[in-house]
């Protein structure tokens, strides 16, 4: 099995069962991204060399106007894709075989988690590993600690509140908070609240 047919697996949600040819090419490059991210994060990098990296990680090119504050931790790693302009502020957490895609612009807070993964429910089907993925639109602002959970889309211009748990797709241009995350604002209205504040 080859990696394009693992990230076929992923991408349609398939389940990955423990010694199956997937399983072991999963486990090949989970140790492959241990290995990355240990060099990422154990002695200073530049940011041209945190981009190689995140490069090598990813098996992607990261655009030159990419920035990360390390450390920063995957658990696969060749299920990430990242726009121009996105920043990941330092001890991030991304579960990326169900995959992550992050959109120009977006700013990713301190401890962000995001999970792609999820168990079976049953006792004999826990250990079964099911894939979805999770998409950042462009311009969302993660607030620190916030957790994204399998399968969430936040839609463009959107805000998710720091130590949010998001479960479920944010509109876009809306504001989420609270656990689970839940409609607070929308982003122009926190904007004329601001704008009224310094009035």
């Amino acid at each position: 099995m080859e990696l394009k047919q693992l990230l076929e697996l992923f991408d349609n949600g398939l389940p990955i069962e423990a010694g199956s040819d997937a399983h072991s090419l999963l486990v090949h490059y989970s140790n492959e991204a241990m290995r990355i991210t240990a060099e990422l994060n154990n002695s200073y990098q530049t940011p041209e060399q945190v981009r190689s990296l995140m490069t090598a990680l990813t098996g992607r090119e990261v655009d030159e106007t990419f920035m990360l504050f390390p450390p920063f931790y995957s658990d696969f790693g060749k299920n990430i894709r990242i726009g121009k302009n996105v920043f990941i502020n330092a001890c991030c957490n991304f579960q990326d075989q169900g995959g992550i895609t992050i959109k120009d612009g977006a700013l990713i807070g301190h401890r962000v988690v995001m999970a792609t993964v999820n168990h079976g429910f049953a006792p004999e089907k826990r250990q079964l590993n099911y894939p979805a993925p999770i998409v950042i639109g462009k311009n969302v602002w993660v607030g620190s600690s916030a957790t994204i959970l399998q399968g969430v889309t936040i839609g463009d211009d959107a805000i998710v509140a720091a130590g949010a748990v998001v479960t479920r797709d944010v509109a876009p241009g809306t504001i989420v908070g609270g656990v689970p995350a839940r409609f607070i604002k929308t982003v122009d209205e926190a904007e004329n609240e601001h704008q009224r504040h310094f009035e």
